[in-house]
């Protein structure tokens, strides 16, 4: 595998990591705030979807023709950020779909070095290549990625990339019950 095929293949599984955080849970769950600022499972889903969108469509002169009214100038501050009432999880996920093949497309269609701009960065650093934007692209998956990893936690206790993932130490939940309690103990003593 080449430089962008080893990027690319590492975008496809964050994406796949991200969608994996919804199985199994209710709308509820998967909409609900669990952070003071908001931060919820099907909006991390919709940012990187939109993001994604914009990074591989307006970056390199390949919009992509879908309309993304939360990103629009006068839209509510952070609305990529949460689904509403009316925006299924089925939506969200399409756009997450939709958004992948799109990016998908660019990354097959040119090289590496392939030139770009990011009209919404500042002038001195706005010209980027494709290279630059995969770099960039998945260490936002993975930062997102991350959020999803403790909010999962957070409502169900399902940790890791899947189940059962060899990551992860085995421990019964005692265990990590005994676990955390050495950890509080130490914190409380430092």
């Amino acid at each position: 595998m080449d430089e962008k095929e080893t990027l690319h293949h590492y975008l496809r599984v964050r994406r796949d990591n991200l969608l994996g955080k919804l199985d199994g849970l209710s709308e509820y769950d998967v909409r609900r705030p669990l952070t003071p600022t908001g931060t919820n499972l099907l909006g991390l889903v919709k940012h990187v979807a939109s993001v994604e969108v914009d990074y591989f469509g307006v970056v390199f002169g390949r919009p992509s023709g879908r309309h993304l009214p939360w990103l629009d100038d006068g839209a509510a501050p952070d609305s990529d950020m949460w689904a509403t009432a009316d925006e299924s999880r089925a939506d969200i996920i399409e756009l997450h779909h939709f958004a992948a093949a799109h990016s998908d497309a660019t990354i097959e269609a040119l090289p590496a070095d392939a030139p770009g701009a990011v009209p919404w960065w500042p002038e001195e650093r706005r010209n980027v290549t494709l290279h630059q934007i995969l770099v960039h692209m998945v260490a936002e998956r993975a930062h997102h990625l991350g959020h999803a990893d403790i909010l999962r936690e957070l409502i169900d206790g399902r940790a890791g990339q899947r189940p059962g993932d060899p990551n992860l130490t085995r421990r019964s939940p005692e265990e990590w019950a005994a676990h955390c309690a050495v950890i509080e103990t130490a914190a409380r003593q430092a």
